[in-house]
Parts: C-alpha cells; sequence; structure tokens
C-alpha cells in the first residue's frame, strides 16, 4: 500500500508539472513555450525544495525553541524520533491558541516540527505522542518536500493565468502563435489549470494523511490515542481557528482554516471520521492479533 501511495503522489506531481508546461506553451503559442513552461516548473520546485520550511514557519511566526525552554517535550519528540528511525527536528513553538502541529523541512536531517501553544495545552501525554509520531511519519516519509512541492506548482499555474490576464488587458501577451487571441488557452490558463491544479494537490494531501496516521500508529502502538486526538481537534480547531497563509494548510495534522461557505469546497484533509474509521480498524486487527498470539503462547 506504502508504494502504491508513492507511485499516486509521483504521478500528480507529475501531472502537476506537466499542466505548467502545458500552460507555457498555451501562454507563448509555440514548442518555445513548452521549455518556458519546463523551466518555470524546474525553478518552482528546486525553489520549494530550498525554501520550504523557512516559508511555512515564517507564515504561522514559528520561534525555534531549545531543550532548556521545554525539556520534557523536548525528550517526548527525541524519544518518538528513535523509535521512527530519524534524527531529532527542530523544535518550533507557534504562538496560537488554536490546536494544531505541522512538520516542515525538505528531508530528515533539515526537517522542524511546529506545535501551537494551544495543543500542547489541550492534549494528555498520549494524545500529543501521537500527534508528533504523525508529523514524524511525515517527515520519514518526506511528505513535507513534497507538499511544498506540490503547493508551489499549484500556486505557479495561479501566477501564470495571472500573467495572462494581465498580458490580455495591456500587452501584445495574449497573442497565441501568431493567430490572435485564443480563447481555449485563456480559458485553460484562468479557469481550468489552476482548478485542476488544486484538486491535484488535494488529492496528493489525502493520500499523504493516511499514511502519517497510520505511521503514528506503528510508532506508538496506540491507535486510539491519535482517535482521541483528531477527536479533540477537530472539535476544538474549528472553534479557534488559526491565522495564516492558507497555502499552507496542508502542511497541518487536521485543516486549520474554517469549514464555512466556499471553503468547504477546497478541503485539504481527508474527513476526520473517515480517518479516525481506519485508525480503529488497525486498533481492532491489532487487538485481535495479540489475542491470537497469547492464545498459541503457552500458558505459565
Amino acid at each position: 500500500m506504502a508504494r502504491i501511495n508513492q507511485f499516486k503522489t509521483l504521478a500528480l506531481l507529475a501531472l502537476l508539472s506537466g499542466l505548467i508546461v502545458l500552460a507555457g506553451y498555451l501562454l507563448v503559442g509555440n514548442e518555445q513555450g513548452l521549455y518556458y513552461g519546463l523551466g518555470f516548473a524546474a525553478l518552482s520546485s528546486f525553489g520549494s525544495w530550498y525554501y520550504s520550511d523557512r516559508a511555512a514557519l515564517t507564515a504561522f511566526k514559528a520561534k525555534p525553541t531549545p531543550r532548556d525552554a521545554a525539556p520534557e517535550l523536548y525528550d517526548r519528540i527525541a524519544a518518538l524520533s528513535d523509535r521512527a528511525g530519524l534524527p531529532m527536528p527542530t523544535l518550533y513553538l507557534v504562538p496560537s491558541e488554536s490546536p494544531n502541529a505541522f512538520a516542515t523541512g525538505r528531508d530528515p536531517n533539515h526537517a522542524a516540527i511546529a506545535l501551537t501553544e494551544g495543543i500542547i495545552k489541550l492534549l494528555p501525554a498520549d494524545e500529543l505522542d501521537a500527534v508528533i509520531a504523525h508529523e514524524l511519519t511525515h517527515v520519514r516519509n518526506r511528505d513535507t518536500l513534497t507538499q511544498a512541492v506540490a503547493g508551489t506548482l499549484a500556486g505557479s499555474l495561479t501566477y501564470l493565468g495571472r500573467i495572462l490576464t494581465l498580458g490580455a488587458l495591456y500587452l501584445p501577451m495574449a497573442r497565441v502563435g501568431r493567430r490572435g487571441n485564443n480563447p481555449i488557452a485563456i480559458l485553460f490558463l484562468l479557469v481550468v489549470a489552476p482548478l485542476t491544479a488544486g484538486v491535484i494537490r488535494m488529492a496528493i494531501s489525502r493520500t499523504r494523511e493516511y499514511a502519517a496516521d497510520a505511521g503514528a500508529a506503528e510508532i506508538t502502538e496506540n491507535p486510539l490515542a491519535l482517535v482521541r486526538a483528531l477527536e479533540t481537534l477537530e472539535a476544538t480547531g474549528q472553534k479557534i481557528p488559526i491565522h495564516g497563509n492558507p497555502a499552507f494548510a496542508p502542511l497541518f495534522i487536521v485543516n486549520p482554516l474554517t469549514k464555512e461557505g466556499l471553503m468547504t469546497m477546497f478541503m485539504t484533509h481527508p474527513p476526520t471520521e473517515d480517518r479516525i474509521k481506519r485508525l480503529k480498524e488497525m486498533a481492532e486487527k491489532r487487538n485481535t492479533a495479540e489475542d491470537a498470539s497469547a492464545a498459541l503462547s503457552p500458558s505459565a
């Protein structure tokens, strides 16, 4: 299943890059546009790879926290990192009462985990461990890089659409291939491509969240702790939504934005109810396996 999810993610990222290349062709109107699109996609991917951690942490005013400022929390993350086979990530605290958490960084050696002040106050130790394990799984699976690249590529398509809009209004940029204005190209760049990119990005995010939940259950050996954490975060987070750039919403363990109005159309996370159902199924399988093992072992 993990390999299937990775293949799906790579395929979706390739599709996003392909949309940018196609957008470059439509914007310029000839084969040269393909090279422009390819170069734009490559630069966007490199920028997101190198600067993703700083961008996300800055967007939510996260502050690095040394061990002496939060020794118990630091030791907890270190122990969970050791279980996950990862180096200790840098710990950041987000000055917000909204209970949430996210991981970022281009690879496990440059990873950071950010916890809001609200989640530290709200969750008991076992549930906080489950949340941290979820974020560590994102680091282990390199989801932090995947989400950053997907977000940047999706944003690039929107940017290209804006270029076309300005060109159509003020410059002869909207002319395509010396054949005059192409309404199909304009429609694609302004409407179809950004919407498609958004749907692809949401699909990537949802796939990775399920995998991170499973990883958290494996690391903590306690799927029900994450169930309780998700229930609490879902109920409380909507009452105290976090304020920040919505482009980074997929990084959080639960949707950090309000679900009112049109935001329900662009949810970046799978339904919490579905995640909880899957985790409960994992717990049942685990209990069944333990019962079977106990039944087969010789009695004392």
